[in-house]
């Protein structure tokens, strides 16, 4: 029966409920006009992301308002919006463009399983673990990635069958200079993506509200319609959400999705979590609960895919927005959506004539605006261990995977995190504390510092084993911190070997949290009596000079039997 109370009670923490809106008669109003203002700024960033990813500017503002909403409702953070992301479109691009635009719906929904059972499982606490230079370096690969995407779009050139941004950028630009006559709509859609650059530039210093974004799409579609620009435009759009549908779901299809459907799943959580942690860092509308959101996260995939969308994470750029402009409740990032919804069946044809190089440029300048030179400063100016750990993430996102690229960075990291913590170990050689008296020099004190684990372990056991003209060795484990299997196997195998040799052990200061794993592993059962077991250091001396004493009276008494033997 407990077990059945505890199953609803988790049931239900994942669940939307009255408290999600507790301060809405206080903040509707200041709710409304973030909503209002971040619809506004995630229209062009829908329509581009959508465009750049392969699956058209329809399914991104699809996805903006579907999954938008599920999320918003659902998922665990109060300000948190969420939509199509420069991520999700960088590990999105290359699927589409290899099973094709049909697969889309099929890995959404996938995906978005995965998620969702990722915070039915309560893991959402596990991107916690990653490394800050991992992250970075992260965040700065895939700013490169989107970037570099948008460069045949600004060109008005093909980039080729390459899936690799940087390939697809060199041939984009290769193939201006045999463009011929095409030179006119290159010089047309740079002129575009200047123009939307320098607005979104210049707009925050005329007013920190401006949506720079959108008024850059506004006066380059202007100029494009007015001076019959030869530039590609968005082309038609859905006037109405389209019906939901099922996708197909075959084992040829899961046998060829389930690997990217894992790779985009991993990628909303990572994703999402951190824009959530981040979200909660500079608000003061509470904490946001990791599971729940992966929950939430996992359901807008869903959704969206349902109705043809992409898969969906949290946006750090939007939920930002959201924060600066007076969001409070979840009733901001619901409003955004309906914003969108409303775009969706009032303003298609209009939307239909923006120019791809403008959604181009609004990514440039997004990209650019993903790197912070601060934090770049500040993480190349930590460690050396660090700026390696940043710079093989950023390196390994642009050139080959996302997911690859966090899960090398972290290996990275972990290695310097195990070569600084066995640096930190070790074992000293101690004298014995107080008044020196005889036979002092046949007892040997060493006391263990750090951790004792698998990385450390093996110099412990040759500094401690090779000592020689000892009766008596102590082991000072009181200031050892961490203490794994293998380190206590160590203990017992110097014990065991110094015991063979006619040394006895004494090991003080053991301290309760290892003093279970040293029983099972065999430490207290290796020591020659129980009674080698102290707990200050006092006692294990004057223990130790009672050894030396009879091992001295063993050794006169040995010496005078072959003298006797020797003598005529």
């Amino acid at each position: 029966m407990k077990t059945v109370h505890a199953g609803l009670a988790a049931a239900r923490a994942l669940l939307p409920g009255r408290g999600d809106y507790a301060g809405l008669r206080a903040s509707w109003r200041s709710d409304l006009v973030a909503g209002l203002t971040v619809g506004i700024v995630a229209l062009p960033l829908a329509l581009a992301f959508g465009v750049s990813s392969g699956a058209g500017a329809a399914s991104g503002l699809i996805t903006a308002v579907v999954a938008g909403l599920v999320a918003a409702v659902f998922g665990g953070s109060h300000v948190q919006v969420s939509g199509p992301t420069g991520a999700m479109v960088v590990v999105l691009a290359p699927v589409i463009a290899a099973h094709g635009l049909g697969a889309l719906a099929a890995v959404s929904v996938l995906a978005g399983l995965i998620v969702l059972a990722a915070g039915t499982l309560k893991l959402g606490r596990v991107v916690t673990f990653l490394p800050w230079p991992v992250i970075e370096g992260f965040t700065v690969g895939i700013a490169a990635i989107i970037f570099l995407q948008q460069v045949p779009a600004a060109l008005a050139t093909d980039g080729g069958d390459s899936t690799n941004a940087v390939l697809a950028a060199a041939h984009a630009a290769g193939a201006v200079n045999a463009a011929g006559a095409g030179w006119v709509s290159t010089g047309a859609s740079l002129g575009i993506v200047a123009v939307v650059a320098a607005v979104m530039v210049l707009a925050p210093k005329i007013h920190p509200r401006l949506p720079g974004s959108l008024v850059a799409i506004v006066l380059a579609s202007v100029i494009a319609e007015v001076f019959a620009l030869p530039v590609a435009r968005i082309g038609a759009l859905p006037t109405s959400l389209p019906a939901p549908a099922l996708p197909v779901l075959n084992m040829e299809i899961l046998s060829a999705l389930v690997g990217p459907a894992a790779t985009i799943a991993a990628l909303a959580a990572i994703e999402s979590l951190l824009s959530a942690r981040v979200a909660s860092s500079i608000s003061d509308t509470g904490a946001y609960d990791a599971d729940r959101e992966l929950f939430g996260q996992g359901l807008a995939s869903i959704a969206s895919g349902f109705f043809g969308g992409m898969p969906a994470t949290g946006a750090i750029a939007r939920t930002a927005v959201n924060i600066r402009s007076g969001g409070r409740t979840r009733a901001a990032a619901i409003t955004h959506a309906l914003v969108l919804l409303a775009v969706v069946y009032l303003a298609t044809s209009v939307v239909s004539r923006i120019p791809l190089a403008a959604l181009a440029g609004v990514l440039m300048v997004t990209a650019a605006r993903m790197v912070s030179l601060p934090t770049l400063r500040a993480v190349i100016g930590s460690t050396r261990a660090d700026t390696i750990v940043f710079f093989v993430t950023a390196v390994i996102t642009v050139s080959f995977d996302l997911i690859e690229a966090v899960e090398i960075g972290i290996v990275v990291a972990a290695f310097f995190a195990l070569r600084s913590l066995v640096r930190s170990s070790g074992v000293h050689r101690e004298e014995i504390p107080g008044p020196i008296m005889d036979g002092d020099e046949h007892i040997a004190l060493f006391r263990l510092d750090g951790a004792l684990f698998f990385g450390a372990a093996e110099r412990v056991l040759e500094r401690v084993t090779d000592i020689r003209n000892v009766d008596v060795v102590i082991l000072r484990m009181s200031q050892l911190q961490i203490l794994d299997a293998t380190g206590a196997r160590v203990i017992t195998d110097i014990t065991q070997a110094l015991e063979r040799r006619g040394i006895t052990v004494l090991i003080k200061g053991i301290q309760d949290r290892h003093l279970h794993l040293a029983t099972k592993v065999g430490v207290i059962e290796s020591l020659r009596h129980h009674k080698h077991l102290f707990s200050d250091l006092p006692a294990a001396v004057e223990h130790a000079r009672s050894h030396v004493s009879r091992a001295a009276a063993a050794r006169t008494a040995q010496a005078a039997t072959e003298r006797k033997k020797t003598e005529p």
